[in-house]
């Protein structure tokens, strides 16, 4: 397995795919396709990485850094190759890389239900930010 830097425009079809095919957690939508991924890849392309077996993309995740704070999100790894650490090898791999820019503090979503995320985040010390509200707006 390695983990990699996202290619785009090649990465996008099989990244997607793997997200629509999590059974919870990550919600696809208008943010993902590939105009967007695009976007995205101008501001800190370093942070949307993967993992790769045999040529096959087996995991994600995204990290974002506005220059203050960090965030993660779209942290998937194919059902098959779950239980063998690769979540926790890219989750410390985009910290490192936040770390490295001078990110001091980070943010990462979860839908309600996933109980599984919460407990594997809670293993590598992220903590639930109860204090805190989230709200969104979706702009048309």
């Amino acid at each position: 397995m390695k983990i990699r830097e996202f290619c785009f425009p090649e990465d996008h079809e099989g990244a997607l795919g793997l997200w629509r095919s999590m059974e919870i957690g990550v919600q696809v939508g208008r943010s993902d396709t590939l105009e967007e991924i695009k976007k995205k890849l101008q501001r800190d392309p370093d942070l949307f990485l993967i993992a790769e077996i045999d040529n096959e993309i087996v995991g994600t995740i995204i990290g974002g850094y506005d220059g203050r704070r960090g965030m993660i999100y779209h942290l998937a790894v194919k059902s098959n190759f779950r239980k063998h650490g690769i979540g926790t090898m890219l989750l410390e791999e985009v910290e490192k890389r936040l770390r490295d820019k001078g990110c001091k503090k980070c943010y990462l979503l979860i839908t309600a239900e996933n109980a599984a995320a919460a407990q594997f985040y809670e293993r590598n010390n992220w903590r639930e930010m109860k204090e805190d509200r989230i709200f969104g707006k979706e702009f048309p």
